[in-house]
């Protein structure tokens, strides 16, 4: 796959063009499928926060950039589903469009449908993660961001990528997301980790080039350092 790791969307010209160049053509040209799924997870979910992420009335920009078309993949419904039946609506779509909300949740469902299985083979598909979306993909998410405890009890991730991610740094709506939290957060993670604020995302190529886009603030931690 290749990646489009936001913290709050595509909320920029910066972000924008990253995800036309990843795409490799227009966004009116694309296809897309949403995940809702983490919305409905943790402390914090509720029903309006995965509508307004479907329906393009979030304040993070995803679904409403001008698709050519948009579909709804739930991922708790997916083992109801014939299997066959639903890779195909994600083999045939150009982007996956990932919310927001508990990232543990998202990954337990992203394992528990089978959809983590698909990503190794999804070589042209371009995956735009939001907050949680985006450190679903990361090795582990650190103690600071869990709220829903999975089955397993820790806070490990699907490590698509090498890197954590500690999104809305210095968000109003998450004052205790400081430059200074994110400090001691980066001291517990193994390997690289990435502190972005809500006009930053990071750019992974299909051949594991790492980008970031920023109009904002970000800092990259290195192990060590």
């Amino acid at each position: 796959m290749k990646l489009l790791l936001t913290d709050s969307g595509v909320r920029n010209e910066s972000i924008l063009a990253a995800l036309v160049d990843l795409l490799g053509k227009p966004i009116a040209e694309a296809d897309a499928l949403c995940i809702p799924t983490a919305g409905y997870g943790g402390p914090y979910g509720d029903p309006g926060g995965p509508w307004r992420f479907i329906s393009g009335r979030s304040p993070s920009p995803m679904t409403g950039l001008g698709w050519r078309s948009v579909g709804v993949l739930e991922l708790t419904a997916l083992p109801g589903i014939d299997r066959e039946r639903w890779v195909s609506w994600v083999r045939a779509a150009d982007a996956l469009l990932v919310n927001g909300g508990d990232v543990l949740y998202l990954c337990h469902w992203m394992r528990e449908s089978g959809l983590a299985d698909l990503f190794p083979s999804l070589r042209d598909t371009v995956y735009v993660g939001l907050s949680a979306g985006s450190m679903a993909l990361t090795p582990r998410v650190g103690e600071f961001f869990v709220g829903w405890e999975p089955p397993t009890g820790d806070d490990s991730a699907l490590g698509v990528v090498d890197f954590s991610l500690f999104p809305h740094l210095d968000s109003p709506d998450c004052p205790e997301n400081t430059l200074a939290e994110a400090e001691r957060w980066a001291a517990g993670m193994a390997g690289p980790a990435y502190a972005i604020d809500a006009r930053t995302a990071i750019k992974v190529t299909d051949d594991g080039g790492v980008e970031v886009v920023s109009e904002g603030n970000w800092k990259l931690f290195e192990p060590g350092a």
